[in-house]
C-alpha cells in the first residue's frame, strides 16, 4: 500500500469515527425522535456504504471531507430539528429574515455535495468528456436528487399529517419547495465553479495509484 494510501486509511478512520461520535450525540436526546431519525437516515445509509466500498472504489479525500461536513450539517439539523437550530436563529436575526435559515443550509448542501459524488463518478466511468456536458449532467443529476427529496417530504405530509411539520421544516412558507430546490442548484453551481480544479487533481491522483 502507498504510503498516501496509508495516509488516507488513517484519516478515514478518523471521520468515520467522528462521524459515528456526532450521531449517537445528536441521536442522545433529539427534539423529536422520528423527525431525527428521518433526517440522519442517509448519515446511517452511508457510513456503512463508504466503509465497504473505500478498498475497491475509494473516493477523493475531497469528496470523504465534503460527505462528512454534509453528514455534520443533516445531524444538527436532525437533533434540533430544522426549524429550532441555534445556528439558525443566529442567522435570522443576523441577516433580519423572517424565519430560521438553517434548512437552506442543508439544501444548499444537498446540491453542493451530490454535484462532486456525481462529477466523480461521471468522470471517472468516462461516462461524459465534454466539459460542458459533464456541468449540465451533473446540474441535472442533482436536481433530479433533490426533486425527489421533495417527492420524500410530500409522501411524509401525506403519510403523516401535522406530524410530518418537525421533518418538512416550511415554517408557513408556501414556496418552501421551490427554494429548496434553488438552494441545491446554487450548492451544485458553486461546488463545481469552486472545487472543478481541485477535484480533478485529486482524480489524477487517484488514477495514478490505481495504475502502479
Amino acid at each position: 500500500m502507498h504510503h498516501h494510501s496509508i495516509h488516507r486509511a488513517r484519516w478515514l478512520l478518523v471521520l468515520a469515527a467522528a462521524t459515528t461520535a456526532l450521531l449517537i450525540a445528536s441521536g442522545w436526546r433529539p427534539y423529536d425522535r422520528a423527525t431525527w431519525l428521518m433526517e440522519v437516515l442517509p448519515v446511517i445509509v452511508a457510513l456503512p456504504l463508504l466503509a465497504a466500498t473505500w478498498r475497491r472504489y475509494p473516493l477523493t479525500s475531497l469528496l470523504y471531507a465534503l460527505i462528512f461536513l454534509h453528514a455534520g450539517v443533516l445531524m444538527l439539523g436532525g437533533a434540533y430539528s430544522y426549524a429550532r437550530v441555534p445556528l439558525g436563529f443566529q442567522l435570522q436575526e443576523m441577516l433580519q429574515l423572517s424565519r430560521n435559515p438553517y434548512d437552506k443550509i442543508g439544501h444548499f448542501f444537498q446540491g453542493f455535495v451530490p454535484a462532486l459524488i456525481a462529477r466523480e463518478i461521471l468522470l471517472r466511468g468516462d461516462h461524459v468528456r465534454g466539459r460542458r456536458m459533464l456541468a449540465f449532467l451533473v446540474t441535472c443529476i442533482v436536481l433530479a436528487i433533490s426533486a425527489t427529496y421533495e417527492f420524500i417530504e410530500w409522501g411524509a405530509a401525506l403519510a403523516l399529517g401535522q406530524g410530518a411539520d418537525e421533518f418538512l421544516g416550511t415554517q408557513g412558507d408556501p414556496w418552501d419547495t421551490q427554494s429548496d430546490m434553488f438552494f441545491a442548484l446554487l450548492g451544485a453551481l458553486a461546488a463545481q465553479l469552486l472545487l472543478a480544479g481541485l477535484h480533478d487533481r485529486q482524480l489524477a491522483r487517484l488514477r495514478r495509484e490505481a495504475e502502479s
